[in-house]
């Protein structure tokens, strides 16, 4: 009975020694180094728009007005982050195009990371934002 005892205060003592412990994780520093360190700039950000586009568009043949900016880094989440704003109408039936859609895409380590499209995010990030002609999404093919 008293070994019975003594193991149940060592296991005791062993549980509320593990609940004590300060280890609750990385320190902010060290998630503000592993952001920064995603931070590469995109080398084919126009190849990897046009993939993402090509799904992401109702009818990606016959876009007008195809603009995209090069990246650059804004302030997204908890650091910055590189970003492509883009703009472009969309044809819909009939031969009839669709208002001018603005958009922008986040970089993670180089690669496409998410499109943003809902209006106010894409107003904060893509204000006075420098656009130039994207001819490539104008000959984009199904």
């Amino acid at each position: 009975m008293a070994l019975r005892v003594r193991w149940l205060i060592v296991g005791a003592t062993l549980f509320v020694a593990g609940c004590t412990s300060d280890d609750v994780g990385p320190s902010p520093a060290e998630l503000q180094a592993r952001w920064d360190a995603q931070n590469v700039a995109p080398q084919n950000y126009k190849n990897d728009l046009l993939a993402f586009l090509r799904t992401y568009l109702k009818e990606p043949v016959g876009v007008r007005n195809a603009q995209a900016s090069k990246p650059l880094l804004k302030k997204v989440g908890p650091g910055d982050r590189f970003i492509v704003c883009v703009r472009f109408r969309e044809r819909k039936s009939g031969n009839t195009y669709a208002p001018p859609k603005d958009g922008a895409a986040t970089f993670v380590s180089g690669r496409l990371d998410r499109f943003l499209d809902t209006p106010l995010e894409v107003t904060a990030l893509c204000k006075d934002v420098p656009l130039e002609p994207f001819p490539e999404l104008e000959k984009l093919t199904p």
